[in-house]
């Protein structure tokens, strides 16, 4: 989110595409971590369109829709792009997680850090 927070600012002229992709036993689409990243484009963005499925729109695609696509196959642990378009160019930005040990060990990381702070709310921008 951070990634983008700084990019979507910089790339306000380039057409944007969110594609996630999950394994085949994920029910839920698209996924929670694709919101986040649609939710920090649509703060940064005058006017954003979610278009979740364009096969029977019969239309150029307007400046600001936000294409957004779900995958679900094997046993891919997770994978998130956003795909910038712009005029005789694309800059992506990809996070491919390999194994579920690293949304562990963050937790973990979270958690050692947690331990000896008050009682209050802490996400992770500000623990």
């Amino acid at each position: 989110t951070k990634i983008l927070e700084a990019t979507v600012p910089l790339l306000k002229d380039f057409n944007i595409g969110i594609t996630e992709a999950h394994h085949n036993k994920k029910v839920d689409a698209p996924s929670g971590t694709l919101v986040k990243l649609y939710d920090v484009i649509e703060s940064l963005r005058e006017k954003t369109t979610p278009v979740y499925d364009r096969h029977e729109i019969n239309e150029k695609r307007s400046q600001d829709e936000i294409g957004i696509h779900s995958i679900r196959g094997g046993t891919i642990v997770g994978e998130h792009d956003v795909l910038f378009a712009g005029t005789d160019e694309t800059i992506e930005i990809t996070h491919r997680a390999q194994s579920k040990d690293i949304f562990a060990n963050g937790a973990i990381g979270a958690a050692e850090k947690l331990i000896n702070k008050s009682n209050e709310f802490y996400t992770f921008d500000n623990l």
